[in-house]
Parts: C-alpha cells; sequence; structure tokens
C-alpha cells in the first residue's frame, strides 16, 4: 500500500529536442545549445552529443573539441518557454498539486488518483504518453512515495524512463546506488565520503546515527535520505518567477569593463533578496538596453542553484562576451531565475577553500546584516566604488 504517490517528471535533454522537433534536419544529429563565443557554455547536449563526453555547463570550445561535428544551436528561451507552459499544463491535467523545479521538470503529487489513472506505474506511463502526443516531446518519470526516492528514480533510466519504487523496495533501491546519487552530495562531497569508506547509498544507511550526527545537520540529511526518509510535500505556491534589479544609468556606458561594476551591484542586491526569502536561484540573466533604448537579454542555467552574489555575478560575465559591448548602453540588469526554496538545494559536502559558494555565503550574509543595521550604502565592495572618484 502506497501512503502517498509521488511523480518527478524531468524533459529529457529539454531544450535540444525542442530544435530537433521544431528543425527535423537535426533528428539524429549530436546537437548543443549555446554560444559559439570563445567564452560560452554549453546549455543542453542532446544525447547523440553526449557519448563524445559532452555535458551541460561545459565551455563551448571542450565540447566542440570533443564533438567536432555537432551542431551548435543558440537558444532560443521564448520557444523553451513556451513548449514549458505546455508541458506543465498537461501535468496539471493530471494533477493540481504540481510542483516546478524548473521548465523542464517538476514533482506531481498523484495521491488518490488511482481511480482516474490506475497504479503508479499505469500513471506514469499514461503521463509519458500524454506528453508525447500533445508536444511531441519525451519525458522519464519516477514514482515513489518521497519526493527524493522519485527524483532518482526518474534518472536511472534516461531517456525515455519509467522507474517505479515501491515503499517496500525502497531501501533495496537505493542502497547499491553510488553515494552521489544522494540529494546534497556534489563532487568534492563524493571524494570526502569516499575517504571516509562510504561508497553506496547503504554504507551512509548503515551509519551509526551518532556518527552521522557528528556531520552536522547534512550528516543527519543524508542519513535521513540514505534510509528513504523525506518528509518533504509537493509544493503548489512556489517562488516568483524571477528576482531581478536593473539600474538606468546617468550617463550612457560602453565595453565589459564600465558594465562589470553595475552587475556586481545588481549581483549583491538580487542574492541578497534570494537570502531574506530563503530562496536560491538556478538560472541568471542579464539585460542591456542601448542608447537607441533596443533591450538586448541573454540568460544560462547554473551548475548548482545559489544566492551567493559571487557566483551571480561570475555566471553573468559569462553572458557578456554574447552582446556588443561596442555599443552605449543606458541601462544593466541582472534578474535570477528558476528559483528553489532554500531547503531543497544541493549541498556540496564538506566544500573547502575560501573561494566556496558556502564561505562567500557567509560573507554575504555578514554584509547583510551590516546593511540591515546601518543602510544598504554603509559598507561596499571596493570593485563597485567609481575609480574617478
Amino acid at each position: 500500500m502506497w501512503p502517498q504517490i509521488i511523480l518527478h517528471a524531468d524533459m529529457d535533454a529539454f531544450f535540444a529536442a525542442v530544435e530537433q522537433r521544431d528543425r527535423p534536419e537535426l533528428k539524429g544529429r549530436p546537437v548543443l545549445i549555446g554560444s559559439t563565443s570563445r567564452r560560452g557554455v554549453v546549455t543542453t547536449a542532446s544525447y547523440e552529443a553526449r557519448p563524445f563526453g559532452v555535458g551541460s555547463a561545459m565551455s563551448m570550445m571542450k565540447a566542440r573539441e570533443l564533438c567536432p561535428h555537432a551542431v551548435v544551436v543558440r537558444p532560443r528561451m521564448a520557444r523553451y518557454s513556451e513548449i514549458s507552459h505546455q508541458v506543465m499544463d498537461i501535468f496539471r491535467d493530471f494533477s493540481p498539486r504540481v510542483e516546478p523545479l524548473s521548465v523542464d521538470e517538476a514533482f506531481l503529487d498523484m495521491t488518490g488518483a488511482e481511480g482516474l489513472f490506475g497504479s503508479p506505474r499505469e500513471m506514469g506511463a499514461a503521463l509519458k504518453r500524454a506528453v508525447l502526443e500533445q508536444t511531441g516531446l519525451v519525458v522519464s518519470v519516477g514514482a515513489a512515495t518521497t519526493k527524493y526516492v522519485a527524483k532518482v528514480a526518474s534518472d536511472l533510466e534516461k531517456p525515455d524512463g519509467l522507474v517505479v519504487v515501491p515503499p517496500e523496495e525502497v531501501e533495496a533501491f537505493l542502497h547499491p546506488l553510488p553515494v552521489r546519487r544522494l540529494w546534497g552530495v556534489g563532487p568534492k562531497g563524493e571524494e570526502r565520503l569516499h575517504k571516509l569508506g562510504l561508497m553506496t547509498i547503504g554504507d551512509v544507511a548503515r551509519l551509526e546515527p551518532s556518527l552521522a550526527a557528528s556531520m552536522g545537520s547534512l550528516g543527519a540529511h543524508l542519513f535521513a535520505l540514505a534510509n528513504g526518509r523525506d518528509p518533504r510535500a509537493v509544493v503548489t505556491n512556489r517562488a516568483s518567477k524571477s528576482v531581478g534589479s536593473e539600474r538606468t544609468l546617468g550617463e550612457d556606458i560602453s565595453g565589459e569593463a564600465a558594465v562589470r561594476p553595475h552587475l556586481l551591484r545588481a549581483a549583491d542586491d538580487v542574492a541578497q533578496r534570494l537570502r531574506k526569502h530563503g530562496y536560491r536561484a538556478a538560472g541568471i540573466r542579464v539585460k542591456l538596453k542601448t542608447a537607441q533604448f533596443e533591450l538586448h537579454t541573454r540568460q544560462r542555467r547554473l551548475v548548482e542553484p545559489t544566492d551567493v552574489a559571487k557566483s551571480l555575478y561570475e555566471a553573468a560575465l559569462t553572458l557578456l562576451p554574447e552582446f556588443d559591448l561596442s555599443r552605449r548602453f543606458r541601462l544593466v540588469g541582472l534578474a535570477a531565475f528558476d528559483l528553489v526554496e532554500e531547503e531543497s538545494r544541493q549541498f556540496e559536502l564538506f566544500k573547502a577553500g575560501v573561494q566556496s559558494d558556502e564561505h562567500r555565503r557567509r560573507l554575504d550574509t555578514a554584509l547583510d546584516a551590516v546593511h540591515d543595521r546601518f543602510g544598504g550604502l554603509s559598507l561596499r565592495r571596493a570593485s563597485e566604488l567609481d575609480p574617478e572618484r
């Protein structure tokens, strides 16, 4: 008996799949979505490109070295957003309780819908058919009693996967998997767990509770997940779709050096608002308006959601080569999108070094306290100061 039924639906190589659908000549060919500039990154790689070692967030230069015959396509975010709305509407035909995580994935709470759609496996199969019939795109689905297990399941047999994990099989399903499958373990966290002799999720599940507790709140979090415990409910009233900050300048500017300080100030403002409301962003958008009032935007997904100003700023800088910065601009803006709740972020376990996101976050939080007490201009970064003053 399933106490609750959670589906995690994840579109397969979404951006690339949309391009292959809209342009039939790309079907079956390796496709890379992203900028062709020297500092551009791969936003999405089609499954035909992945056997060559190409993946999201890789530099486009490296990706083209690995897969020189790939077709590079500039992203069409408006088109992807349009298709995303269609997909989410299909999800809502199955359940009113849908929690979008990004443009291409969502949780669905299907508890009590057995009379309409049948067993959890039949639910997943029906959802996959509906998406394919109505959009021509493929979605992978995981079904389980918790969000965490459903998300792991949806990823295991991509593309076009359907993995169902009954409650009595959760431990048998999770325990053989590598520790990197734990929600919150990144590359450095995996390395540290390996040094502790923890190679599989089962190894973490068999830890003495006191040892898990000695690793702090994250240790307790991983111990609970490894034992199949995840009390989080599907949340339908998620945050606003984006948080932005923009500034109309007193004088027009041109060139990257002139744009950078305004992006940094905007990143500080956006990051502070994200932290205040308990969210992290999985995407970043840069907006520039020319002296002729022409609006230009570029955006990208982040490897990991963040609420750290420097991380947002550094991601924004990677987008600048996609603009013609020889033009004169009257407005500079930055927005964070694809917001996720603070509690659902993926932790980078034991991440070391002063450049880590957590170190930066502690610094930003300290700045928040100063600004709250003495005002927003009481303490500023040296890089924000006008060098001519």
